[in-house]
């Protein structure tokens, strides 16, 4: 009897449809342009400004359950942000960013090059306040040939955020 309920578990199990790895938020995937334009502002919120964003530079993912990491570029030119940030950044899950853990929010990010031209710090702040949040380095991707304005890879596949052909390591969970 007891071979008879093993066997009709494994029967029932075998026929259960697997439930799959995006449906339970464990993959993440590149966002399509019309989910980035849904979740970024055409103006993002900076600090006691509204600062355009460049669309056509939006790069973000989502996982199953509609949870996106994605960025945009500022056009800051005219604003006093002009020099200070050149990315804004919304997340909604728990992301470690090189060094630097951001909580779900949004922030705005800059970046100066390193002395030797091989990698960028780059500086997150909250977006409301302007408040420093941390610094990470962004060293040159070897065998970089594409240049991106931003590119945020989902973490299967490189797992970094790559400003020009610099790029900086995340994990999910800060």
């Amino acid at each position: 009897m007891a071979a008879l309920c093993a066997a009709a578990l494994l029967l029932a199990a075998s026929a259960a449809p697997a439930q799959s790895p995006a449906k339970s938020g464990e993959t993440w995937r590149q966002a399509t342009p019309g989910e980035l334009a849904s979740v970024l502002p055409s103006r993002a919120p900076v600090v006691n400004e509204h600062i355009e964003t460049e669309m056509r530079t939006a790069s973000g993912i989502v996982d199953g359950h509609g949870r996106y990491i994605a960025g945009v570029v500022l056009i800051t030119a005219g604003y006093s942000a002009d020099g200070k940030y050149s990315h804004y950044l919304l997340v909604q899950v728990p992301v470690q960013v090189g060094a630097v853990v951001l909580d779900p929010g949004q922030y705005v990010f800059g970046w100066t090059r390193s002395q030797t031209g091989d990698s960028l710090t780059v500086h997150f702040n909250r977006a409301a306040t302007g408040a420093l949040v941390g610094t990470a380095d962004a060293p040159w991707i070897a065998g970089s040939t594409r240049v991106e304005s931003l590119h945020i890879w989902p973490p299967q596949d490189k797992g970094i955020i790559q400003i020009g052909r610099f790029g900086i390591p995340y994990k999910l969970g800060g």
